[in-house]
């Protein structure tokens, strides 16, 4: 479906294989998105160009040009969410994407209503962002990350500890130290640092629990705060 001006939302789908490209553009253009398809990665590039979409769908392997070129130069041309689609499902491959600039990543194969929920998601906290980036280093207390590299780190003395965190767990972090001192609900966190679908909220619990036991054994105690029935906080060591 080409789209049409004025009119709602349109998502852009770079996916080499017709069937699931089909599929995908049924399940967002029932919940009201528009739809324009791209089948190789130099149709993604001059598409996106063409229709300025809203959000793009990127499938990893694509013909003429995969979509890691087709991503970085997605963002030399601007900050169009880009959600990568793939069948590599290791932490390290999520990571590669977000560092190349990708805002989400499902792994294939997937519930096409959970992609449409996805993209919800990702649009949400886009129009949402803060006029400056949110990339560069963070810093509360003695715990530093790098939004660019997804390292985080315990520095005392001059002297780093690297911090061994999954993808959630770095988000969450992330997510905390941008407001240190502000209270985030278990519904906020979920929505900004797990936007995999149908999670429920007490697994951001779970999440925070191995993230603060992280944190303690590398000598950083009481990080994140719980506020029983609220949600959670940095605060700085006594």
């Amino acid at each position: 479906m080409m789209p049409l001006p004025d009119s709602p939302t349109l998502v852009l789908i770079a996916e080499d294989e017709p069937q699931i490209a089909r599929i995908l553009a049924g399940y967002l253009e029932r919940d009201g998105y528009r739809t324009a398809s791209a089948f190789d990665g130099r149709q993604a590039l001059a598409q996106h160009l063409a229709l300025s979409p809203d959000l793009l769908l990127l499938d990893v392997q694509m013909p003429l040009c995969d979509g890691w070129e087709v991503l970085a130069q997605v963002r030399r041309r601007g900050d169009t969410p880009v959600i990568m689609l793939t069948a590599r499902d290791q932490d390290a491959d999520k990571l590669a994407a977000l560092r190349v600039g990708a805002d989400d990543y499902i792994v294939k194969p997937f519930n096409p209503a959970e992609v449409v929920a996805r993209v919800a998601a990702v649009l949400r906290r886009s129009r949402g962002r803060p006029a400056a980036p949110v990339a560069g280093i963070l810093r509360c207390g003695a715990v530093e990350i790098d939004q660019e590299s997804y390292a985080a780190s315990v520095v005392r003395h001059g002297a780093g500890t690297a911090l061994n965190l999954t993808l959630t767990e770095f988000r969450l972090l992330a997510h905390l130290m941008r407001t240190p001192r502000r209270v985030c609900s278990r519904l906020e966190l979920l929505e900004a640092c797990l936007p995999e679908g149908n999670t429920l909220e007490r697994t951001v619990d779970s999440h925070v629990s191995k993230l603060r036991k992280k944190l303690e054994e590398a000598g950083v105690a009481n990080m994140p705060a719980s506020l029983r029935g609220v949600g959670y906080r940095l605060e700085s060591e006594s």
